[in-house]
């Protein structure tokens, strides 16, 4: 079976933005972005992660949140998603937002122009990679170990693997709210119709289920 490149509860507003500019330590999706707008619907769910009391909704939405690691072997994100740094890294300090116990359990490869040695931390090891995105997915490929590959963004790196013909699958939740600027996915979904089918599945929660398969 082909190991696939996926696209999975990547979350964007309904004018298509999925982080805002000026990303920094206060502010991980940047300025104009309130992270609890976009992602209230997986945090809402039973079977959202970090869920510390009984309860949660059932459902589409908690499907997703649920199949979220489902024959994940691998991660590739881009260097915005790792840290607010730029440039040279003056210290290896950093190692990323999610504290001693990241949540993907897997090889990770984060996009760089300025490597810096691999690490680990609990049962993920963190790698840097100076590549493009095919010499990079064949590296992640290797590292999953016959399962597949999640595309975990951010908004430019999912835009340069589809431009590169690379992705395989696509689900994109759309949230019921326009912030105006930011990083934008797409001006419409339509714009992947010459290249993906299209499912467009609503959720009771007010979220859209995009669907995206390639042809």
């Amino acid at each position: 079976m082909a190991q696939l490149l996926r696209v999975q509860n990547f979350t964007v507003s309904r004018d298509g933005i999925g982080a805002g500019e000026d990303q920094s330590l206060e502010h991980p999706f940047g300025h104009a972005v309130d992270p609890a707008e976009l992602f209230a619907w997986a945090g809402a769910t039973a079977s959202w992660p970090n869920r510390t009391d009984p309860g949660g909704s059932r459902g589409l939405d908690d499907y997703f949140t649920r199949d979220f690691a489902h024959n994940i072997g691998a991660e590739i994100m881009g260097r915005n998603k790792f840290g607010p740094q730029r440039g040279p890294w003056t210290d290896h300090e950093w190692r990323g937002w999610w504290g001693e116990e990241p949540p993907f359990h897997t090889p990770v490869f984060v996009l760089t122009h300025h490597p810096r040695p691999s690490f680990t931390l609990s049962d993920t090891t963190f790698h840097f990679v100076d590549a493009d995105p095919a010499t990079v997915l064949e590296q992640a490929r290797q590292a999953a170990r016959g399962k597949d590959v999640r595309l975990g963004g951010g908004v430019s790196t999912v835009r340069e693997f589809l431009d590169a013909g690379l992705v395989d699958t696509l689900h994109v939740a759309v949230a019921p709210v326009e912030l105006g600027s930011g990083l934008r996915l797409w001006e419409s979904p339509e714009e992947l119709l010459d290249r993906y089918h299209l499912e467009v599945v609503p959720s009771p929660s007010g979220m859209t289920h995009h669907l995206f398969w390639r042809k």
